[in-house]
């Protein structure tokens, strides 16, 4: 599936330095990394938090599911997906294309804090605005400070924050736009309200795939996928106990429709650790004897939470 270009380049110059070991990691000057677009979405914010990377190689593709596969299919190096977040949960697309589309695996994780901001082109007063636009997400995380502040404001959809930002940056007249502080800059727009959301803890975790196995650094976590043979009584208990009994702490666990047959799930767990740990290579061989397979995901380093 061919590359979606929106046609704009980064404003930003100089992207936050890279906090991985450039030697450890493997960071390559001319790698294309694909990531959730348009330009100016929470996904190429915190990339551009995080990695160090020539901003003419980031490629902005529409889904989750064409980042994935175009890291499948070798258009671009790797590519940054969203995956969890704090309030609204786990990413299924993202879950199920990594579980049954793809062979890739995680490389690194990235927390990042989600800030919604209030857009509206630079002429345009507070109390002028008439109608809002945004994802229904972040319309729904900011719904008391749209209560409050923009009582009789009519709330619009749209596919993605960016692409809000897009439509008021297009528009004359009395919309705004609940968006990224990326897509202000990029639309040349006013942030007339900073941080509206309701929830200030809300943060997205995001994760790099790629084909490169990380090497352990002592504070890893694995992913992992376990599939059983047919539900019965005690088969997550089962997994569960391969775990417990080495003192393994598991940081997720979620099940997931096969897609094969109703009432049929499978098993994604985070779990800290390594896969060339002792303790998690015994985990995963008893699995392997109990439950019809185990999917490795990869192993990556635990990214820090976020400053309050």
């Amino acid at each position: 599936m061919g590359a979606t270009s929106w046609g704009f380049k980064s404003p930003l110059a100089h992207p936050p330095p890279f906090r991985f070991d450039r030697g450890r990691y493997g960071y390559n000057p001319c790698m294309k990394m694909a990531y959730l677009g348009p330009q100016g979405t929470f996904t190429e914010e915190a990339l551009l938090a995080h990695v160090k990377i020539d901003t003419n190689d980031l490629v902005p593709y529409p889904t989750e599911q064409d980042v994935i596969l175009a890291v499948e299919n070798s258009e671009v190096d790797k590519g940054i997906v969203p995956i969890e977040n704090s309030i609204e949960g786990s990413v299924n697309v993202t879950l199920d294309m990594l579980t049954f589309e793809s062979n890739l695996v995680i490389e690194r994780e990235i927390i990042y804090p989600i800030q919604h901001h209030l857009i509206a082109p630079k002429n345009l007063r507070f109390e002028e605005i008439t109608s809002v636009v945004s994802h229904p997400q972040a319309t729904a995380q900011c719904r008391g400070f749209l209560q409050r502040k923009l009582p009789g404001a009519a709330i619009l959809p749209a596919n993605s924050t960016a692409d809000a930002v897009r439509r008021v940056a297009e528009m004359d007249g009395s919309l705004a736009a609940i968006g990224t502080r990326l897509a202000a800059i990029w639309y040349s727009l006013a942030i007339l309200r900073e941080d509206i959301a309701d929830h200030k803890d809300n943060v997205t975790r995001f994760v790099v795939v790629g084909r490169e196995p990380q090497a352990p650094t002592g504070k890893d976590k694995t992913s992992i996928v376990a599939f059983i043979y047919e539900d019965r009584p005690g088969s997550l208990m089962s997994i569960l106990s391969e775990f417990a009994d080495r003192g393994i702490n598991l940081t997720k666990l979620q099940s997931r429709p096969t897609k094969k047959a109703l009432g049929e799930y499978c098993f994604w767990i985070d779990l800290e650790g390594h896969i060339e740990d002792e303790s998690i290579v015994e985990a995963i061989e008893a699995l392997k004897q109990r439950i019809r397979e185990v999917k490795i995901l990869g192993s990556f380093p635990r990214a820090p939470l976020p400053e309050a």
